[in-house]
């Protein structure tokens, strides 16, 4: 009952009844973790929230650093962290077939813009350059519109056969309506250049 441990250690043999123990001199496999590393292990082993109020504030923290590495993913262009309407190699495509051209759309509002100045002045002439300009341009977003959905869903059918081409058309035509500079995630190519 009170001997030292290391003679109970050593009158202890091992029987078939324990294969769980292992040798003491025998190398475990692994190295020792340093200070540092075990106690940011033991860190980020989170212990369950108590009550309400703490389970609540930790939601929020793991909200507020997704919504951060989202932000960051956007500006990047780094796939792992992208919402899901962003992620995965034919939305990637789709956006640097976009990015890779100019498109009346994105020029949108500074036209819109003009127009709005110009049907605001006196002048009647004016106000019908106004007019046409506006039909103009809506004209010149649709066909720029069609020849781009047209051109992308050969491309990807070329690229990814065996993927479903659903909601591409509409995700190309939402970014032609964002000013380049303006567009999320950043265009990762630039203009003329091929995509990938």
């Amino acid at each position: 009952m009170f001997r030292s441990r290391s003679k109970v250690d050593s009158a202890a043999e091992p029987s078939a009844e324990q294969p769980h123990v292992r040798d003491p001199q025998a190398p475990k496999g692994r190295p020792t973790p340093k200070r540092s590393e075990a106690e940011a292990l033991r860190r980020a082993v989170v212990k369950p929230a108590t009550n309400r109020k703490e389970a609540a504030r930790r939601a929020k923290e793991a909200r507020k650093t997704a919504l951060s590495k989202q932000r960051e993913a956007l500006l990047s262009g780094d796939e792992r962290h992208l919402p899901a309407r962003d992620r995965g190699p034919l939305r990637r495509f789709t956006r640097d077939f976009v990015d890779a051209k100019w498109h009346v759309a994105e020029f949108f509002l500074p036209i819109a813009v003009l127009i709005l100045v110009l049907s605001m002045m006196p002048s009647l002439q004016l106000r019908n350059i106004a007019l046409l300009l506006w039909l103009a341009v809506i004209l010149m977003i649709v066909a720029d519109s069609v020849l781009l959905t047209r051109r992308l869903k050969k491309q990807l059918r070329a690229r990814f056969p065996d993927e479903s081409l659903r909601g591409t058309s509409a995700y190309a035509l939402m970014r032609t309506m964002q000013m380049r500079r303006m567009r999320l995630p950043k265009p990762q190519i630039k203009r003329g250049e091929v995509p990938r």
